[in-house]
């Protein structure tokens, strides 16, 4: 006679292994994910909080073939010192000028200054590169 092997009741003895394992790989990952936003967060705020000096382009012009004018805005600490760095490039993206501008640190919190690079050919653009605090 063969033996008849008898089949347990289904979820009578606890979840099978499979289950087990896929419980613990969601855990897992849950945690290192939890992880990861703490990290980018950490990273951002750092960013943000740590910029004491910022600035923007408000507008600029062509004065002449070797000048251009730009209006500055720089939002920073009341106690803050630094530079920020603009430049100018011509019709075919050459950089023609260069300008760092100071930031003292009396002034209040916001400070617009109009500034002329001074420029080796005719520019078509003026941007902000960077500000750096001292």
């Amino acid at each position: 006679m063969a033996a008849v092997r008898e089949q347990l009741p289904e979820g009578r003895y606890g979840r099978s292994a499979d289950e087990r394992a896929d419980r613990g790989l969601k855990l897992v990952g849950a945690v290192l994910g939890a992880a990861l936003l703490g990290v980018i967060g950490w990273f951002g705020y750092d960013y943000v909080a740590g910029q004491k000096i910022s600035a923007e382009v408000i507008k600029f012009s062509v004065i002449s073939d070797s000048a251009v004018q730009v209006h500055l805005e720089v939002r920073k600490d009341a106690d803050a010192a630094g530079s920020c760095t603009l430049r100018s490039r011509s019709e075919d993206g050459a950089e023609v000028g260069r300008l760092d501008v100071p930031v003292e640190s009396r002034g209040g919190k916001r400070i617009d200054q109009v500034v002329e690079i001074r420029t080796t050919a005719r520019a078509t653009s003026a941007e902000l590169v960077q500000c750096t605090a001292r």
